[in-house]
């Protein structure tokens, strides 16, 4: 039996963790590096072999960042990590929708907190691609501001870019964060902690906002004007959504939670659009929801995304699907007479 075949007899939490024990000792069959020019990009000052990363939520405590540089990713993005260990939200809490080839989850930041995941990232081979760090808060923190500081402290020197995440729908109050004035206290904060990060430590790392798909016009425009006005190198659209569209099918579609995976796909890229037009093109940004196919990414490309993530397609088709992608992207450039996926970014946003 293969371990896909395997997790997908399992609960799903034990599925992930079966995943993650695995990678750590190489026992997931490793993908042979697939290098194209036509797949390497440059983004926020960061060189990326191809555009293809892993979404945060796999490896939160970045256990397996080399194992999973292994299955042919561009970059790895570890976490969501807060600064004190917490144990998430009850079980269970993540629930396959097979029909839907979707997943609803509610883990609630559950994590090893920052002094493990420093750890753990420091044995993080950097030679063999890009590792990012996504940090939260703690549910039972009130100053959320000052959790994010000591986060961006924390993981500055150790990651290749740090994603602020401020749009999980299992932290109860954590989206009002993208609200402008609270987004503003925020961003004002950690401007000023990077620029004290960036004299103790000579390095520059880009900083990300991960915002939420569920954004009204309003909310969206007050979210490129904080980004701008107060330098975030780039976004990452989407987290997962709130929202149930009505073709749901599978049994567990009314679960409380965030749903990824394919009915995320036209919600999470119509926002991806939004915001390439909002900023003009002239910020990086990184397409995530429901990526399960080179056509699903080139999607996302198309409509304004320089990179993309994946996660929830792992759930279904296991790590193959990495190299898939990247192979499909590039005869999907070839077909339309494209020499480099930068030249595709956001042609259907234009």
């Amino acid at each position: 039996m293969s371990l896909i075949s395997l997790a997908q007899c399992l609960p799903p939490e034990a599925a992930h963790n079966l995943g993650l024990w695995a990678l750590q000792r190489n026992l997931v069959p490793k993908a042979a590096p697939l290098v194209l020019d036509a797949l390497k990009t440059r983004a926020f000052g960061l060189e990326f072999a191809n555009p293809v990363g892993l979404a945060a939520g796999f490896d939160k405590n970045a256990v397996a960042v080399n194992g999973l540089f292994g299955q042919g990713f561009g970059f790895i993005e570890a976490g969501t990590v807060t600064p004190l260990a917490q144990p998430g939200n009850p079980k269970p809490r993540i629930f396959r929708l097979k029909a839907d080839k979707a997943v609803i989850n509610r883990l609630g930041f559950n994590n090893g907190g920052l002094e493990g995941f420093l750890a753990n990232f420091a044995q993080a081979d950097k030679r063999k691609g890009i590792a990012g760090a996504n940090i939260g808060k703690n549910k039972a923190t009130v100053d959320a501001v000052s959790d994010y500081v000591i986060g961006l402290k924390a993981v500055y020197g150790a990651a290749d870019y740090v994603t602020i995440n401020i749009s999980s729908p299992n932290t109860q109050g954590l989206r009002a964060l993208q609200g402008r004035e609270a987004l503003g206290q925020l961003l004002r904060a950690l401007q000023a902690t990077r620029a004290e990060c960036m004299t103790t430590s000579g390095k520059t790392t880009p900083m990300l906002l991960k915002v939420a798909p569920d954004l009204t016009a309003g909310e969206t425009e007050d979210v490129v004007e904080m980004v701008l006005q107060f330098g975030v190198d780039g976004i990452i659209v989407s987290n997962t959504t709130v929202s149930r569209p009505v073709s749901l099918m599978s049994n567990y579609a009314a679960q409380t939670g965030g749903l990824s995976g394919k009915p995320l796909f036209s919600l999470s890229t119509e926002m991806l659009r939004n915001f390439y037009t909002l900023t003009g093109g002239k910020l990086p940004l990184i397409g995530v929801g429901g990526i399960a196919s080179a056509h699903d990414a080139y999607m996302k490309i198309r409509a304004g995304a320089s990179l993309v993530q994946l996660y929830t397609a792992l759930v279904y088709q296991g790590f193959g699907v990495v190299r898939e992608i990247q192979v499909g992207l590039a005869e999907l450039l070839k077909r339309d007479g494209l020499t480099h996926v930068g030249q595709a970014v956001g042609v259907d946003a234009r």
